[in-house]
């Protein structure tokens, strides 16, 4: 059996690097043309010398907040998807809001090689504790799954004891979700003295993999790998193991050019340097163009010793930006400042996102208006209806005067 998804992944690397940005003029020439966004976004561009990593550097990097402007002037897309090939895809809609368009054919997010290194073959049970409502993480997986010729349980989320019981009786061997969910499960078979043992593997992505979560799940036989996926782009990066050792780092996808360039510019920095990650995706139907996805991370200089030849970063090292991830959702600035705006009663508001107890646990804290005494059950309420996720509320006397909206205290390295 082969340790390797296919040839792709042990290609040698400048081959691979000449070969992708061989193509890149024609497929911008192309977008240029078809698709109105990108004829604004690249016009005055000689695009037949955007051929070399460096050359990129005269693109814009396109940043969420400019994608989301777009998508509110001109809905649903803001003009950056030719949507004469969207039929029998999907339309989703992730926190901001911002609409993601699934692209055609067969794993458009490129979820199966991340499925396949971290151990899931063909045949195999997979249960999905993703969501399959509005936003695309569970059809990620699923698209992924089916391309590997896996199957797969859609769990979805919430729930608990109704997925544990499936999970009893249906026996997968894999469990693909967020990296809590699965203690949830696992804990909650425990009380309910229900066997899921069956589960050996787990691939998880939507929140941070801490070092202790790991190795807890290895004291209960389980071995979770972890990639890096967005929304609007799919699985990025994936992490890779050699002789049963997990290596550092995480291999990029085949068929996305990842840079790592300076936070809040459009250029590149020398490999190990912390910078924004950006990511240049060649979809036909929703190509992404040097988009910057506001996460910070550093490019490894040597190649994986898994044997993988694509280029390796560092995983997630944080945010460029005050937007963070929640229980696989990303709450962003713009949804505090809804929410101060909803209610009269405060003046001024900071999320504080902390961890109990493997947790992903945020609070609310509100600076009342003058004379004001807010509605911390009404607040609550607000928030969960703002950002699909609950958190509590809590009035407090001052707020530090730092320009922080959304203060992000998870300690990542334990």
């Amino acid at each position: 059996m082969s340790d390797f998804f296919d040839a792709q992944e042990t290609q040698e690397s400048q081959s691979r690097e000449k070969e992708v940005f061989s193509q890149l003029p024609a497929f911008l020439a192309k977008i240029s043309k078809s698709i109105p966004g990108w004829a604004d976004r690249l016009s005055n561009l000689d695009l037949t010398k955007i051929d070399t990593r460096e050359a990129l550097e005269q693109l814009p990097v396109l940043r969420k907040a400019e994608l989301m402007e777009a998508q509110s002037a001109k809905p649903p897309f803001g003009g950056f998807v030719d949507e004469t090939m969207l039929n029998g895809t999907r339309i989703f809609m992730s926190p901001g809001p911002v609409w993601e368009p699934q692209g055609p054919g067969a794993d458009p997010w490129h979820a199966a090689r991340a499925m396949f290194a971290a151990g899931i073959r063909e045949g195999d049970l997979i249960h999905t504790a993703l969501s399959y409502h509005m936003t695309p993480g569970g059809f990620i997986m699923d698209e992924g799954a089916k391309a590997l010729g896996a199957r797969i349980f859609p769990g979805g989320v919430g729930n608990t004891e109704g997925q544990v019981e499936a999970a009893h009786t249906l026996k997968p061997v894999a469990y693909v979700g967020t990296p809590d969910f699965l203690k949830t499960m696992l804990d909650k078979a425990d009380e309910l003295g229900l066997d899921l043992s069956s589960i050996k593997k787990a691939l998880v992505s939507g929140g941070a993999l801490f070092p202790s979560m790991r190795e807890e799940y290895a004291s209960r036989n389980v071995e979770v790998m972890q990639c890096y996926a967005t929304a609007d782009l799919g699985v990025i990066a994936y992490e890779t193991s050699a002789n049963g050792k997990l290596c550092d780092g995480m291999v990029c996808s085949e068929n996305m050019i990842v840079e790592i360039v300076r936070p809040g510019t459009n250029e590149q920095v020398p490999a190990g340097e912390v910078g924004e990650l950006v990511v240049t995706s060649l979809n036909r139907a929703y190509p992404l163009i040097r988009f910057g996805t506001g996460d910070l991370s550093a490019q490894l200089a040597e190649p994986s010793p898994c044997g993988r030849t694509n280029m390796r970063i560092a995983g997630w090292m944080g945010r460029a930006d005050q937007r963070t991830k929640v229980k696989g959702m990303f709450i962003d600035p713009k949804q505090v400042d809804e929410l101060v705006k909803a209610i009269p009663e405060i003046a001024k508001a900071r999320l504080v996102i902390a961890r109990e107890s493997d947790r992903d646990v945020m609070q609310l804290q509100v600076l009342a208006s003058d004379g004001a005494t807010p509605d911390i059950a009404a607040i609550e309420q607000k928030l969960a209806a703002i950002t699909k996720i609950k958190g509590s509320a809590t009035v407090v006397a001052e707020l530090p005067n730092d320009g922080k909206v959304i203060d992000d205290q998870r300690d990542y390295s334990s």
